[in-house]
C-alpha cells in the first residue's frame, strides 16, 4: 500500500545512572547503532511512546522523558524501508542496567556520548546526540 501521510515515530536516548546511553545495533539500520524507539500508535502521547517503545525494545523502565530534537526522513535509503518519516527524539532515564532485547535489534552497549559519536551509529542518532549536547 503506497504511503499517505508521513509516519511519526520517536526515538529514546536512554541514561543509565553512570550517566552511559545505551545504543542497539539494528539490522533495519543497516547493522548500524541507533537509539530505541518506533511509532506512536493512534491515541498515544510520544511520551507514553517513548515508555512504551523501551520496554518493548529493551526491556527497560524508562522515566522523565525531554524532548531533544526532531528530524525528518524522506525516502532515506539508511532505513530497510523507504518511507517519510517524522522523528521526535527524547532523552530519558532508567535505573535498570539489565536489556532484553527483542527481534528488532541484535546487540547494545552502554557507552559515553561522546564515545559514542566515535562508533558506526546512523546519521539521525548522531544528529540527535550532538543536539542533546549543544542543550547540555
Amino acid at each position: 500500500m503506497a504511503q499517505i501521510f508521513p509516519e511519526v515515530t520517536c526515538g529514546a536516548l536512554i541514561f543509565n545512572k553512570e550517566g552511559k546511553i545505551l545504543l542497539v545495533k539494528s539490522h533495519k539500520w543497516r547493522d548500524k547503532y541507533v537509539m530505541p524507539g518506533g511509532h506512536v500508535e493512534l491515541g498515544e502521547t510520544i511520551e507514553q511512546t517513548i515508555v512504551r517503545e523501551c520496554r518493548e525494545e529493551t526491556g527497560l523502565d524508562v522515566y522523565n522523558p525531554q524532548f531533544i530534537c526532531w528530524q525528518q526522513a524522506i525516502f532515506d535509503n539508511s532505513f530497510y524501508k523507504r518511507r517519510h518519516y517524522v522523528f521526535f527524539d527524547y532523552a530519558c532515564q532508567t535505573d535498570q542496567t539489565e536489556v532484553t532485547l527483542n527481534d528488532e535489534a541484535e546487540e547494545y552497549i552502554w557507552v559515553d556520548i561522546k564515545e559514542a559519536l566515535k562508533m558506526p551509529i546512523e546519521a539521525y542518532t548522531k544528529h540527535a546526540l550532538q543536539e542533546y549536547l549543544k542543550k547540555k
